[in-house]
C-alpha cells in the first residue's frame, strides 16, 4: 500500500514524534471519520508499505528524524504559499524559515522527493492576479535548484470553510483570470526549468504546459522503488484527480497550520481540543483506545509486482 501522512493534518509538524513511535512500533491506528468507535489497526512493515507520501507546510521538527524512516521510500508534498499570516496564521516565516526549510529537507533527500505546491490560488483586493505573478517568481528563483515540479490549483468553495474565508472578502476568480494565471505561471516556471502541473483542474489547462498533477504519484514511487506497481487510481477522489489508492492515517481537526481555506478543520475550538488529547505513544493520532471501541485489523499487501511474480 501507499501510505498518505496526510491530506487529514499536517504530521510532520505536529505529530512526527507519533509517526515515529508507530514505525518502531510497526503498526498504526486509524479511527473511521464517519463512525469514530471504528478503529482500523494498519501495519506499517516495510514489506507492506510500497512507500509514504508526506503533506506539511513546515518539516523542521521532522528534519532531525528522517533516519528511522531509512526502510521505507517516501517523498513530501510541501504547500509553500505566497499568503501572509492573515490566511495562514500559525505558518512561521516565509522568508526566514520556511523556505530554508525546503532547502535544507531537499538537501537531505534530494530535488525530486520534494514536491512544491503552490495552492490553493484564490483572489482577494490583496492577493491579486498580480500579487501571485510576482511572488512566485519570486519564490520560483529560490526553489527551483531545490525541487522539479511546482503543483498548482484553484481554490474550490465548500460549505465548510466559508466562514473563516469570509473575513478575507474573497473576490471572484473569472475564466479569463485563471486562464491569464495559469499561462503566467506555466511561462516562470518553465523558464526556471521547473515542471507545473495542476490539482484537480480541468484538462483545459494542458494548453499551456500544465499536467494533471498526481499527488499520489504511482509513477513517481515506480521510479523511487526501481519496480512497477499494481496500484489503482483512487476512486475516492474527485474525477479529475489522477492519484492513486493509498490509506490515510491522519485525523480531521488535529492541524495547528491555522489556515482559512483548509477543509480538514471545522472549528479552531475543535483543533484546540483534540491536540490537547494527543498522546505521542498512543496507537491513535488523537486520544486513545476506550470503552466500546472496535479495533479491526485492515488487510493491506504491497502493490510491488514484483512480489505477485514471486508468488505465482
Amino acid at each position: 500500500m501507499i501510505l498518505s501522512a496526510s491530506r487529514r493534518t499536517d504530521i510532520p509538524t505536529y505529530y512526527s514524534a507519533w509517526f515515529l513511535n508507530r514505525v518502531r512500533e510497526g503498526h498504526v491506528y486509524v479511527r473511521n471519520p464517519m463512525n469514530a468507535r471504528q478503529i482500523s489497526r494498519i501495519s506499517l512493515s516495510p514489506d507492506v508499505v510500497d512507500g509514504i507520501v508526506f503533506w506539511t507546510k513546515n518539516p523542521l521538527p521532522m528534519l532531525d528524524k528522517l533516519d528511522g524512516l531509512r526502510d521505507y521510500t517516501y517523498y513530501f508534498q510541501f504547500t509553500l504559499t505566497s499568503y501572509g499570516r492573515d490566511v495562514e496564521s500559525n505558518v512561521p516565516s516565509k522568508n526566514d524559515v520556511i523556505i530554508p526549510a525546503f532547502q535544507r529537507l531537499a538537501d537531505l533527500i534530494g530535488p525530486e522527493r520534494v514536491i512544491w505546491r503552490y495552492d490553493p490560488i484564490f483572489l482577494t483586493e490583496t492577493y491579486t492576479p498580480e500579487y501571485h505573478m510576482r511572488y512566485f517568481e519570486k519564490l520560483v528563483r529560490r526553489l527551483a535548484p531545490y525541487t522539479q515540479k511546482c503543483t498548482i490549483s484553484f481554490l474550490d468553495s465548500y460549505k465548510k470553510i466559508e466562514r473563516n474565508m469570509a473575513a478575507l472578502r474573497q473576490t471572484v476568480l473569472t475564466g479569463e483570470q485563471q486562464s491569464r494565471l495559469a499561462s503566467g505561471l506555466a511561462e516562470i516556471a518553465h523558464s526556471h526549468g521547473l515542471r507545473l502541473d495542476a490539482c484537480a483542474e480541468e484538462d483545459a489547462l494542458c494548453q499551456y504546459g500544465i499536467d494533471r498533477a498526481r499527488c499520489i504519484d504511482g509513477q513517481l514511487f515506480e521510479h523511487l522503488l526501481h519496480c512497477p506497481l499494481s496500484a489503482k487510481k483512487d476512486k475516492n477522489q474527485r474525477p479529475q484527480c489522477g492519484c492513486v489508492a493509498s490509506v490515510d492515517i491522519g485525523a480531521y481537526n488535529t492541524c495547528g497550520n491555522g489556515c482559512r481555506y483548509c477543509y480538514a478543520n471545522h472549528s479552531e475550538s475543535s483543533v484546540q481540543a483534540n491536540r490537547r488529547r494527543h498522546v505521542p505513544d498512543s496507537p491513535l493520532l488523537i486520544g486513545e483506545v476506550g470503552e466500546g471501541d472496535v479495533v479491526s485489523e485492515r488487510k493491506v499487501v504491497s502493490c510491488r509486482a514484483r512480489q505477485h511474480q514471486l508468488a505465482l
